[in-house]
């Protein structure tokens, strides 16, 4: 049986005055582009000054997709783009 260990939390973060903050975890998620598209929706829908959001995952869900973007970006050369002090290998 597979496990798949990846998640991805969108967390809400309320701020008041002075006091400590308080996180809550919004919402679950096993890929991080639907992450992203549900903190964004709620961050469209937020008008509340104190109110702001975040993803949280573990460091080797976020590292993976590091190396995972990173070597993608390199194959398809727009890391050398990005980054023209870095020559491309011939």
């Amino acid at each position: 049986m597979f496990v798949n260990n990846k998640v991805w939390l969108v967390i809400e973060k309320n701020t008041y005055g002075s006091s400590p903050s308080s996180y809550t975890v919004s919402k679950h998620n096993v890929l991080l582009d639907e992450a992203i598209k549900y903190k964004e929706a709620l961050e469209k829908l937020n008008d509340n000054k104190n109110q702001s959001y975040f993803l949280a995952s573990d460091v080797d869900t976020v590292l993976e997709n590091v190396a995972k973007y990173h070597n993608k970006s390199v194959e398809n050369g727009s890391y050398y783009e990005n980054h023209p002090e870095v020559k491309k290998p011939v």
